[in-house]
């Protein structure tokens, strides 16, 4: 794979490539051979996972990141241009991120920071196989750095800290009975109806950090109960997730959503803290300027929470949009890949 075509080209080739999170090995197999062929970048790899670094003895290092999985193929490869827009699984999240880090990497020999590349697997799937984590316990020196840029999609602009996440199984439980004889049962799904009416009444805060609004959600995302059509339930279990500001700690945010949903028996099932934006940072303000533009909220869990709990300013810059993520239709708009090579190429070069 030659990483110093145009980061369009190497965008489609990276996304010809399927890459099902799981199922990586062939795209990190190209990746690590593509940076291996540029003798400038110490290379390494761990699983599905391809790091590279500069050794210039800059006193600064950025670190740019960016996951080589995606979600299953939908009827979306290869990839296929029409006009300006590129089509295929992953375009969006995040090949053309990758495909933009990755020409930078080959083609910046002389940078003016010190530059990280971490491609890595298993993004989209559950939190303890993301190869992030797997890298942070198994080459934490790796991943020290002044600022690190994330290639989620965010349209070209700079996207900063990220919501946390939470979620919660809330169980109801009755008597079961035939429905003929229901007076003799106890539904457990018309209990749940109360969950229900404190999630529809429940008012979500906005909350401004460094000039970002982030804005929080409390959710019932599925819905379990039943037996059968004759049947009165004796369980349901209504699982909700929670999207809360950075300004809230995990133990926070959980202690929240038990006082929200008190009397009910509730059992947490999965939980991630956000980020600050750590707009303040110099690196974070430098990186600003180069880009022209201000921060915005990002909206869901990103792995830059993963870089801020290290104490490392991190930002979500990429080319594609987050709203075609994960969809049939998946494209990348490949004036803003140009654009953000641009920009990244001023800032770093």
């Amino acid at each position: 794979m030659d990483l110093t075509v145009d980061p369009i080209a190497l965008t489609a080739a990276l996304v010809d490539v399927p890459s099902v999170s799981g199922d990586e090995e062939k795209l990190a197999d190209a990746v690590e051979a593509g940076l291996r062929a540029h003798p400038h970048l110490e290379v390494r790899r761990d699983g599905q996972a391809v790091l590279a670094r500069t050794t210039l003895g800059r006193s600064s290092r950025v670190l740019l990141a960016g996951h080589l999985d995606t979600v299953p193929i939908a009827d979306n490869l290869p990839s296929r241009r029409d006009g300006d827009l590129l089509y295929g699984c992953g375009t969006s999240d995040m090949k053309a991120g990758d495909a933009v880090f990755l020409h930078l990497a080959a083609t910046l020999t002389e940078p003016r920071h010190d530059l990280t590349l971490v491609f890595y697997d298993c993004e989209e799937v559950e939190a303890v196989r993301n190869g992030l984590g797997r890298i942070e316990r198994n080459h934490r020196d790796w991943l020290e750095a002044d600022l690190a840029i994330l290639g989620e999609p965010t349209d070209g602009e700079v996207e900063a800290g990220c919501q946390g996440t939470l979620r919660v199984e809330v169980r109801t439980s009755g008597t079961r009975a035939h429905s003929a004889r229901s007076w003799l049962g106890d539904n457990a799904i018309h209990h749940a109806g109360e969950i229900l009416r404190r999630l529809e009444d429940y008012a979500p805060r906005r909350v401004d950090i460094d000039g970002c609004e982030y804005r929080e959600g409390l959710q019932a995302v599925k819905v379990q109960g039943g037996v059968a059509g004759n049947v009165v339930p004796d369980e349901c279990v209504v699982t909700v997730n929670f999207r809360f500001a950075p300004d809230r700690s995990t133990e926070q945010a959980e202690r929240h959503v038990r006082e929200v949903l008190a009397g009910f028996d509730v059992t947490l099932t999965d939980l991630s803290a956000g980020a600050l934006p750590g707009l303040s940072q110099p690196a974070a303000q430098e990186f600003l300027r180069a880009t022209g533009t201000t921060a915005r909220a990002k909206y869901g869990w990103t792995d830059v929470s993963r870089f801020a709990a290290l104490g490392i300013p991190a930002l979500n810059y990429g080319p594609g949009n987050p709203n075609l993520a994960h969809t049939r239709d998946e494209h990348v708009d490949t004036t803003v890949i140009t654009r953000c090579t641009q920009v990244l190429t001023a800032f770093l070069a």
